[in-house]
């Protein structure tokens, strides 16, 4: 529930407090301890409390108290040590008032909160609100959602759009006859995208019914997972099919949950079976269906025996873990999101029923309209069926104007029970308490933004969703799981990941933000999205709450925002973004500082800075503060005051004060492109993780060895100006650095860099001009991932880089090496995985002898680069071919090619404005069809070239 992994932060947040801030809150701190422990112990409730909200008007409102009242604690003391703060300025006496007069208030307002609480707990019984464990109900509503959403088979979809190659891909894997064993086949894919709509197609197809003619069943699991149920489901489709069974029926269906399971094994273990299993939840939920041990989940079920028939169960689920869980031999297969074309074709087909094979009969005002009302449903099945559901019962103008300027109220209530914001609340409802608050967090960025997940991360830990825990792995680490976690249950969408796959950008589909808006608002999460089309009437009081938390700020006109009379004292988050018309200029943020001075998070990112105030050194509490792409080349010396702050984010300075090592709490220090090279202390910063844009000067004059924490570290400027020994000296003393990036300025140039005695290092990164290329016996004995750039190498690196025995990636880009041929020898990389050779003009063949790169799954090359050998990758699976001005005819000849016909292929255009032909390897080929394969891609490599 959010409200309880609010309340949980909020705990955390207070003993924090009473560590860090014991100075100024020495005169209080009893009590601060005692409302800490009065907060905790209403935590136990709030768990039973969200089940009964949903349904629950009263215990909404009960629980929104707590939440209020935990904000108000929060607020009180954060703002009496600002007070206190301010307080050591003046003169004693003064000094000596001022501080017991903040003691009485802050004890008065502590007292009042108490008693607050006191009065709520009261209350709790009367509402039927338990404690955890004494009493589980589940609400009604959700209950009536899941059996209106209870799927059949024979309800079969007459109108399907866009899912032919899906399921000829799903209807090969259920009848393959290559592999006999039991597979569990999954489709993962966001609520509404047409998972069930796939398996109803497929359970129903012509090959399906022949291959199992007689042992099918198709079970709805549903987020409250009974398998009693679901097994009583299977067995009448399979084995009670006339009504002289009804008898036996009667008898079975008294019988346990345990004999239900086993009486279902043995019906099936001599059988060939299609069983779906459609609206799995959880990996809990199908290791109680399957009974699969807890301790072994990759072993196979004793009530779904495995033999050797070629049976198959076909799962649908929102969770890729489930699909993992399920069978980690079989890759999930992932639904994606309609093209516009089709989800005008499905849109069409469900609106204009009385004119589906006749396009030019359409009323060019509602066909106008309506691909309008498309492009809002960003590709989801159910949001386009039901919008056209919706409108084929009027045809008028006047109501398709009227659906068209409030589309999404009427999505929302459209179908009630079954309508999209329904359907996807129920993946809101099934997320843990603690993943919760990073959901709502989406709702501050802007429709179809693309988001960094670097800065998403650190968002996330400064706003205190990520708990520091002793011994475990970091913040950064832990809020990574989340966002995985999150992705894994279809609510964010992967927009790019990087070689290593790791997520690097991401969005959030247009009705997941609408729906993590509508949650926001009714947790009182942030207080309002301010967006260009605020009119000129509108008022300031019907804008902010005085209890408004956060706020993100979607509109050019910056200086206007500034204007406003603010009166959200309280306000601990404020991101500003960029609409990307044109430069956003804000010549004066006193404001910022006078108005929000609790302020936990700052982004500025993307707005043109003339300067920043001083007074910004105010802001104490402050965690993050993103200033990257602002134009700032100052940053004034009360920086660091900002004792609180974990992250600065910024770049292009002219300098950087020399005032950060005053900031000890500092984790994240992103400070790349300086002009100066002047001296910068940071050996004090023991709580650093990441440091990223210090110079190798900067670097080497301070004491590496007092940096425990750092993880993370990029360097640049001028290399020659550190002796090398010492330097390596230096890094080899950082005993967690696992990531190193070298960057040297065009003027500069390694020497062989000896890297041997950083043993823990597994990333290494160089740019620049290199004059050789370390020997082997100098590399970090660890290192899984290179990258060289611009190094620009006169001699093949590949004779001394084939030897790394750990690595698993390596690129090589911008020239990094000038010769024309390179060569791979056999047995060469026995670990590569990805290999990715960019924007190297000179290189015209890449031999690769047989037993070289055996693991080799990705492989990237520009296309004027002829590769020989490729045919001896036998666990080759995607290969990317880079060309720069290609003509048009060239792409389609590309595409339509018949060659590597079990290879998929598409075009994408990179950043650099190079377009790029991804062949990726068709799903579930048997070992000797993957042989045949990578033969067939060399095949087609070569005609390709020969054509062209």
């Amino acid at each position: 529930m959010a409200t309880e992994a609010l309340v949980s932060f909020a705990v955390e947040r207070l003993g924090d407090k009473l560590i860090q801030e014991a100075t100024f809150l020495k005169g209080v701190r009893e009590q601060v301890e005692k409302l800490r422990k009065d907060i905790k112990a209403m935590q136990c409730f709030l768990e039973e409390a969200d089940k009964k909200q949903e349904e629950d008007v009263r215990v909404r409102y009960w629980v929104s108290e707590i939440r209020e009242s935990v904000y108000d604690g929060e607020d009180i003391i954060d703002m009496f040590i600002l007070n206190a703060e301010a307080v050591r300025r003046n003169c004693f006496l003064k000094r000596v008032f001022k501080k017991l007069m903040n003691l009485y208030e802050v004890g008065k307002k502590i007292e009042a909160i108490q008693l607050s609480l006191r009065d709520i707990s009261n209350r709790r019984e009367a509402l039927g609100i338990k404690n955890i464990g004494e009493g589980r109900s589940r609400s009604a509503q959700n209950q009536m959602v899941q059996d209106l959403r209870r799927s059949s088979p024979h309800a079969e979809e007459h109108v399907v759009v866009g899912l032919e190659k899906e399921a000829d891909e799903l209807v090969e894997q259920l009848i393959r006859g290559g592999d006999q064993r039991r597979r569990v086949i999954s489709l993962v894919g966001m609520g509404g995208i047409g998972k069930t709509t796939l398996a109803k197609k497929v359970y129903n197809h012509t090959q399906v019914l022949k291959h199992f003619p007689d042992c099918r069943a198709w079970a709805y699991v549903s987020q409250y997972c009974r398998p009693r149920d679901v097994y009583l489901q299977i067995i009448k489709q399979l084995v009670f099919t006339s009504t002289k069974d009804q008898q036996v029926l009667e008898k079975e269906e008294k019988l346990t949950e345990h004999e239900l399971g086993d009486f279902l094994h043995e019906h099936l273990k001599k059988k060939r079976y299609l069983v779906v299993l459609d609206d799995v939840w959880s990996p809990a939920g199908w290791s109680c269906l399957a009974k699969v041990s807890s301790n072994d989940p990759d072993c196979l079920g004793n009530v779904f025996p495995d033999g050797v028939k070629g049976s198959r169960l076909l799962l649908t689920t929102r969770r890729k873990d489930v699909a993992l869980h399920a069978d980690a031999r079989s890759i999930p297969q992932e639904m994606q999101l309609l093209s516009q074309q089709k989800s005008w074709d499905l849109f069409r087909r469900k609106a204009f029923l009385d004119h589906v094979d006749d396009a030019e009969t359409y009323p060019p005002d509602l066909e106008e309209l309506g691909k309008e009302m498309v492009v809002y449903c960003n590709g989801l099945p159910l949001a386009i069926v039901v919008l056209g559901g919706l409108l084929s019962r009027n045809m008028s103008h006047t109501e398709w104007r009227k659906v068209h300027d409030n589309i999404n109220a009427y999505l929302a209530k459209e179908g009630s029970q079954t309508g999209v914001m329904t359907v996807l609340n129920l993946s809101y409802i099934d997320l843990p308490s603690y993943l919760k608050p990073c959901f709502l967090h989406l709702s501050l960025f802007p429709e179809d933004y693309v988001i960094s997940t670097r800065k998403l991360l650190l968002l996330w830990i400064a706003e205190g969703f990520v708990l520091e825990k002793a011994g475990q792995q970091s913040m950064k680490d832990a809020a990574e799981v989340y966002l995985n976690e999150l992705i894994n249950r279809n609510l964010i969408q992967v927009v790019r990941m990087s070689v290593s796959a790791k997520v690097m950008e991401c969005r959030v589909h247009d009705f997941v933000r609408e729906l993590a808006i509508a949650k926001a608002r009714e947790h009182n999460f942030f207080g309002a999205n301010i967006a260009d089309s605020l009119s000129p009437s509108s008022s300031n009081s019907s804008l902010f709450s005085s209890k408004c938390r956060r706020q993100s700020i979607i509109y050019s006109d910056i200086e206007r925002y500034a204007s406003f009379e603010h009166s959200t004292p309280y306000l601990r988050s404020l991101l500003f973004f960029n609409s990307g018309h044109e430069t956003c200029r804000i010549s004066q943020l006193d404001f910022v500082a006078k108005c929000f001075k609790v302020l936990r998070v700052l982004d500025l990112e993307g707005l043109e800075l003339e300067s920043l105030p001083s007074i910004v050194g105010e802001l104490i509490h402050l965690r993050y503060l993103g200033l990257r792409h602002t134009g700032l080349k100052l940053l004034p010396l009360s920086i660091g005051n900002l004792r609180s702050l974990q992250t600065l984010d910024v770049n292009n300075l002219k300098q950087v004060p020399n005032v950060i090592w005053k900031i000890q709490n500092m984790r994240y220090l992103y400070i790349e492109g300086q002009e100066d090279d002047i001296p910068l202390k940071i050996d004090t910063l023991e709580n650093l993780q990441v440091l990223s844009g210090i110079t190798f000067k900067q670097w080497i004059q301070n004491n590496s060895i007092k940096l425990t924490c750092l993880g993370k570290l990029k360097l640049e400027g001028r290399y020659e100006l550190v002796e090398g020994v010492e330097f390596w000296k230096s890094i080899a003393k950082l005993r967690v650095l696992k990531s190193l990036y070298l960057k040297a300025s065009e003027e500069s140039s390694f020497p062989s860099l000896a890297m041997d005695s950083c043993l823990y290092l597994s990333k290494l990164d160089i740019k620049g001009h290199m004059q050789k290329l370390s020997e082997i016996f100098q590399f970090p004995p660890n290192l899984s991932q290179l990258t060289l750039d611009s190094c620009r190498l006169d001699f093949d690196p590949m004779p001394i880089l084939e030897k790394l025995p750990k690595l698993l990636t390596l690129r090589l880009r911008a020239e990094s090496y000038l010769g024309m041929v390179m060569h791979v020898s056999a047995n060469g990389f026995p670990q590569l995985k990805v290999l990715q050779l960019f924007e190297l003009s000179n290189v015209i063949n890449l031999n690769i002898e047989k037993g070289a790169m055996p693991w080799l799954m990705q492989l990237q090359f520009n296309f004027s680069t002829r590769i020989f050998g490729v045919d001896k990758l036998p666990n080759l699976v995607e290969l990317k071919l880079t060309f720069f001005r290609l003509p048009l005819f060239m792409y389609v000849g590309l595409l339509i090619h018949k060659g590597g016909s079990d290879w998929d292929r598409s075009w994408t255009t990179n950043r650099n404005d190079a377009s790029e032909l991804w062949l990726r390897r068709k799903k579930g080929l048997t070992s000797k069809s993957s042989t045949e394969a990578v033969e067939n891609l060399a095949l087609f490599l070569k005609e390709s070239r020969a054509f062209f």
